[in-house]
């Protein structure tokens, strides 16, 4: 873990989370790097809903890969990212507008693959889980990130 990194500079304010992580209204709640746990608040908005009237799954699926993602990206150093790779998502209940907590967790972290999971909820219920596979690169060693004009 490295508190320079920009993970540990948007969690302290230091700087803005990206604007798909603000879309969704994130909040840090509780990180725990050592044990590669977190615990992350979004802000459903009616622009979020379907047609039901209940929360697209879309938005959910972005929340909780911008749940399991920080939990690996806490514990890196700054020079390291880690794209999601794969994501699993299941739906288990309507959301509705209003606050939702991620939990996630890093299941198993090994020097490239690291295997994911994480629940969303809503008044304490359960409304999605999910798995994710995501790996660790180097910033500049990657060649998409290299391709996509990120600094080597």
């Amino acid at each position: 873990m490295d508190s320079d990194s920009v993970f540990w500079k948007i969690a302290d304010g230091r700087l803005p989370p990206p604007p798909c992580a603000k879309t969704l209204g994130i909040e840090f709640l509780r990180v725990v790097p050592d044990c590669g746990s977190i615990e992350v608040k979004f802000e459903a908005t009616p622009a979020f809903l379907n047609l039901a009237g209940h929360v697209q799954g879309g938005f959910l699926a972005a929340m909780l890969d911008d749940t399991m993602g920080p939990a690996l990206v806490a514990t890196l150093d700054a020079d390291e990212f880690a794209p999601t790779v794969s994501l699993n998502v299941q739906f288990h209940r309507p959301a509705r507008v209003g606050p939702l907590k991620g939990v996630g967790r890093v299941l198993l972290r090994g020097r490239e693959v690291c295997q994911l999971s994480g629940e969303l909820l809503q008044n304490d219920r359960v409304v999605a889980t999910g798995t994710a596979t995501a790996v660790i690169r180097r910033i500049g060693t990657d060649k998409a990130w290299a391709a996509a004009g990120k600094p080597a």
